[in-house]
């Protein structure tokens, strides 16, 4: 939630195969297109909390997909659920949400920002006009110049 500034009600829409390696054995998530690459202290939480699913044992997750299993069968755990786990740690959700995608929009162009992660374009560009992004001037389709 924290470092890609996802809602909770997309964090636990994530499936087993949202998470990957790619050919040099980076972790990779699916928020967008193409996967976004996953940094070295994170991915190892990701990789343990996927090994390691709660809520398993239950005769209606026996087969789930889900990175976060929920109670009823065939769902994931209900986002208001995440959001409360996230809360009781002293996080305020849509805060951090907001600086952490005002962080990356000053990082990289907000368009790729957006494909990468899942966002439309027009908050992005928004979030980095209002942080003072530099990225202005970036040419998404034009690379030959």
């Amino acid at each position: 939630m924290l470092l890609y500034a996802q809602p909770a009600s997309r964090i636990v829409r994530l499936t087993l195969d949202d998470i990957a390696h790619d050919s040099d054995g980076q972790v990779l998530i699916r928020l967008g297109d193409p996967p976004t690459p996953v940094p070295g202290p994170f991915a190892e939480l990701l990789l343990r909390a996927k090994a390691e699913r709660t809520n398993m044992n239950t005769a209606t997750n026996v087969d789930a997909r889900w990175l976060f299993p929920g109670r009823r069968a065939g769902q994931p755990l209900h986002h208001r659920s995440l959001a409360d786990l996230v809360r009781d740690l002293g996080i305020s959700g849509q805060a951090a949400r907001t600086a952490a995608l005002r962080q990356l929009v000053l990082q990289a162009p907000a368009l790729v920002i957006a494909q990468a992660l899942g966002f439309h374009d027009t908050t992005t560009t928004r979030l980095a006009s209002e942080a003072g992004g530099t990225w202005s001037r970036y040419a998404p389709n034009d690379h030959a110049q």
